[in-house]
């Protein structure tokens, strides 16, 4: 037969140790969320850029002849925020607007007043700057660094058959004949 301890000195106590221990394991289950979320958003800022640079590559160059500077300039920030030139309706990095996205263009170096950009010739950057990492469960924001993307002229608009944009590189001579 069974007898009951009577001896209650011990009731209780897996409960408040689990309490305890629970708020530790918890609050680090969070942080490794709100920490893997943080190197998601730097990867994807990172990569906005490059996708962003190399679309920009294969544009004209907005003060071209025959280029449409404005639709080509958000075209490129369209490219960054949304992954497609058409605007959408959610950017793919949360809080990341238009306004943070910054493309520049290569400049001669006779003339540093004049781009310089075309087929294999000069360089386009896209910057993102200003962006603020808000934390899920926190209302502070981080101040992130500057991301920039720097790639050279590709087809600069050039497609072969015409010309729809001026380009700053003279086009090859014909080959000579034997």
């Amino acid at each position: 037969m069974r007898t009951r301890n009577t001896d209650n000195s011990e009731l209780g106590v897996a409960t408040i140790e689990f309490a305890l221990t629970s708020g530790f394991f918890l609050t680090m289950i969070v942080a490794v969320v709100a920490g893997g979320h943080f190197f998601w958003t730097h990867n994807a800022l990172v990569e906005a850029t490059r996708r962003g640079a190399r679309y920009a590559a294969s544009q004209c160059r907005p003060s071209s002849i025959g280029c449409e500077s404005s639709t080509t300039i958000s075209d490129i920030k369209n490219m960054v925020l949304y992954n497609s030139t058409t605007a959408g309706t959610q950017p793919f990095v949360p809080n990341l607007t238009a306004a943070n996205i910054i493309i520049s263009y290569s400049k001669r170096p006779d003339s540093p007043d004049t781009e310089f950009f075309g087929v294999a010739a000069g360089t386009v950057s896209v910057r993102i700057e200003n962006y603020y990492y808000s934390f899920p469960f926190k209302s502070a924001a981080l101040h992130m660094p500057p991301y920039e993307t720097t790639v050279r002229g590709e087809s600069a608009g050039y497609v072969a058959g015409h010309n729809a944009c001026a380009t700053s590189s003279p086009s090859p001579s014909p080959a000579p004949t034997p």
